[in-house]
């Protein structure tokens, strides 16, 4: 009896301590479920081994008796079953017989980039990646004297629009486990914000302090706190965020899967406060509107390659691969209509430099759309605008993809060794041999008029009707341009928007235009 309590004592401790450290939930379509099982029926069989029949663990594998016990053989032969099942059950549940369920994972629509894209506002243009917001996080924590030895600084920034400004927001953490000892009664003391357009950045201290975060140890661990809250919930990427009045909060992922770790996909999010560590459960379309990010980037990646690799089936995706498509190697974020978009290029599989196109996924509600706009893709043009300073070695960050007088065109900062920004670089998105660069101390305006070749176009569109007084040619980057001078206004037409009207006009014509209003006006139709 005592021999039999001392084997389930064990079994219990050794289950309470793998599920401390794994924390998987307990759910069988989640691998880690699998995994914590099979660890706990191979330590409790060899346990019950070691304690019956006075045998030694050497001796276990010999020992005939003990090969004869029809309870061990169940015991162990319920391992291969269980994996047998697993794979039989992952095999109905792959792309070789379900390769419609993983096109339509996402939902894909074609869209004009015009219409959805507003032109490009340059006093609300994101310049900063995550390296340089890091950089300037890491100032801010270090001018705190105070609480520069107690904690540090997280590498999450997350990028929020927040009351329609766009920031970079991270926590700090518990600098260690004595750290953590020290301060865990008043919590961490605050988090960093960092404009992603203007670089400002901010310590925002809290009247009290947040306890359940990544770096916390035992039972303020935020994912353990995740974990015995909701102990049958899968969890996925967990952002920290912060709500309109910047109150923080942690957003975890809820997922589902098909099969066991298949086909992942959101079912919604838990949204916990750090400082008492109370939470919700919200479905997809329950979500708070604050709440920028439900889908991680990744996961997005991911179904997009899906829906790109099986439109016309599993067997098209390996042979034929007809219409087969991916996405480019890596993404931007933009930020539209209080939300935040995920950007990238969607290429042929077929490594051939250029993009059929792009999307744009809203972060919040999976919202996808895609452009039908061939180009160059992201890479091609990195490496495009460093080929411009090569002697300076200056590296590129990730593209964004800006509206420039309504045409995609790709934008970059280019960064010395330091990882301090030096140039401007727009590239056409269409032609990325079509580069221009421009040092950082003269703007991001004049970068863009450098580029351009003029002036920056208001977004707003103008009907008029004009007299020519003047007419002027000039020829740039291989285009024709017309420049009309009509009551001390000056206006500006590329031979291309009409080519049967413009060779043959005249001063003393009256024409009907439609133009964006600038130092030099952009004419877009003429009649």
């Amino acid at each position: 009896m005592k021999k039999n309590l001392l084997k389930i004592s064990f079994c219990l401790i050794f289950i309470f301590v793998l599920y401390y450290f794994m924390l998987p939930p307990i759910n069988l379509s989640d691998p880690s479920f699998w995994l914590f099982m099979f660890l706990i029926i191979i330590f409790c069989f060899l346990i019950f081994l070691m304690f019956s029949n006075n045998i030694s663990f050497e001796t276990i594998i010999n020992n005939k008796k003990v090969q004869k016990n029809r309870i061990n053989y169940i015991v162990l032969g319920s391992i291969p079953i269980i994996v047998g099942l697993i794979f039989i059950i992952n095999i109905i549940n792959s792309p070789l017989f379900s390769s419609k369920s993983y096109y339509e994972r996402i939902n894909v629509t074609n869209s004009n980039f015009n219409e959805d894209v507003p032109p490009v506002d340059f006093n609300n243009l994101p310049l900063l990646d995550k390296n340089s917001s890091i950089k300037l996080g890491d100032k801010v924590m270090g001018q705190m004297t105070d609480l520069v030895s107690q904690f540090e600084v997280s590498n999450n920034y997350t990028q929020i629009n927040y009351n329609n400004d766009i920031i970079r927001v991270t926590p700090l953490e518990y600098a260690g486990l004595i750290k953590y000892f020290s301060n865990r009664n008043k919590g961490v003391a605050g988090y960093i914000t960092v404009d992603s357009v203007t670089g400002e950045s901010n310590l925002i201290r809290l009247e009290e302090g947040m306890k359940y975060m990544p770096s916390s140890f035992f039972f303020e661990n935020l994912y353990r706190k995740l974990r015995i809250s909701y102990p049958f919930t899968i969890f996925g990427e967990v952002n920290f965020e912060i709500d309109d009045e910047g109150n923080p909060y942690w957003i975890a992922e809820t997922l589902k899967y098909s099969g066991v770790g298949l086909k992942k996909e959101v079912t919604g999010v838990v949204i916990l406060n750090p400082i008492d560590g109370t939470s919700k459960k919200y479905k997809v379309e329950e979500i708070p509107t604050w709440v920028d990010h439900v889908y991680s980037a990744n996961l997005i990646i991911e179904q997009l390659n899906s829906w790109g690799k099986y439109k016309n089936g599993f067997l098209n995706s390996l042979f034929g691969q007809k219409d087969v498509v991916r996405t480019t190697t890596g993404y931007n974020y933009l930020t539209m209509n209080n939300d935040v978009y995920l950007y990238t290029g969607i290429t042929s599989v077929s490594s051939d430099g250029s993009n059929i196109g792009f999307v744009l996924v809203n972060m919040r509600t999976k919202e996808t759309k895609f452009y039908d706009v061939a180009g160059a893709e992201e890479t091609s043009a990195m490496a495009s605008a460093e080929g411009q300073v090569q002697q300076m070695n200056y590296v590129s960050t990730f593209p964004l993809l800006i509206n420039l007088d309504s045409k995609p065109t790709y934008l970059m900062s280019l960064k010395d060794n330091a990882g301090l920004v030096k140039m401007y670089a727009f590239v056409d998105y269409t032609d990325y041999q079509k580069v221009v660069v421009t040092d950082v101390s003269e703007g991001i305006v004049k970068a863009a008029q450098n580029y351009l070749g003029g002036s920056i176009t208001s977004g707003e569109e103008i009907s008029k009707k004009i007299t020519v007084d003047s007419i002027k040619t000039a020829v740039l980057d291989g285009t024709t341009y017309y420049y009309l001078q009509s009551d001390n206004e000056i206006y500006r037409v590329s031979l291309k928007v009409n080519q049967n009207i413009l060779p043959f006009l005249a001063t003393g014509d009256n024409i009907e235009i439609i133009y964006k209003k600038s130092d030099i006006n952009e004419i877009i139709s003429i009649e």
